[in-house]
């Protein structure tokens, strides 16, 4: 009697087909060619936080500026921002991290921009009449990243 039982055991054969499994590689291989492209774009977005954080500094540093200067921002440049803020980096150094690629000022108003190591550049700016703009502008051919479509990232 157990020979009867045992016998099915023996002769059956398991295991995946070639085909279930060259199915599987093929939904795995759409699977990450979907995931791949959206992990970088979250590693440009990260990178483009920091210039955003920078852009936040530069302006509390530009600020400190004008408050030297009697109200007045005429002497912004990013040499005089890192003077005020030794964190302000003027050039993208190595690795690239995100610095202060200009910066200008009126008397009653002024302009800085970041450059991210992504290319993207950030730019916060002051009008005469006090209020204040963020623009951002991607390089043909780079990712958006952090900068959204219409161009206003604050």
């Amino acid at each position: 009697m157990s020979q009867k039982l045992r016998k099915p055991l023996v002769d059956r054969e398991e295991g995946f087909t070639l085909i279930e499994v060259l199915a599987v590689m093929v939904i795995i291989g759409i699977l990450a060619a979907i995931a791949i492209p959206a992990f970088f774009n979250q590693r440009n977005k990260a990178n483009d936080s920091g210039a955003k954080e920078m852009a936040h500094t530069s302006r509390v540093a530009i600020e400190a500026l004008g408050t030297d200067n009697d109200g007045s921002y005429s002497t912004a440049s990013p040499a005089a921002l890192n003077a005020v803020d030794r964190s302000i980096p003027t050039a993208a150094g190595s690795p690239p991290k995100p610095y202060v690629s200009a910066a200008s000022g009126t008397s009653n108003s002024w302009t800085v921009t970041i450059t991210a190591s992504t290319g993207n550049t950030f730019t916060v700016a002051k009008s005469s009449a006090g209020a204040v703009s963020f623009t951002c502008t991607v390089p043909s051919g780079n990712d958006r990243g952090g900068c959204p479509s219409n161009g206003n990232w604050g």
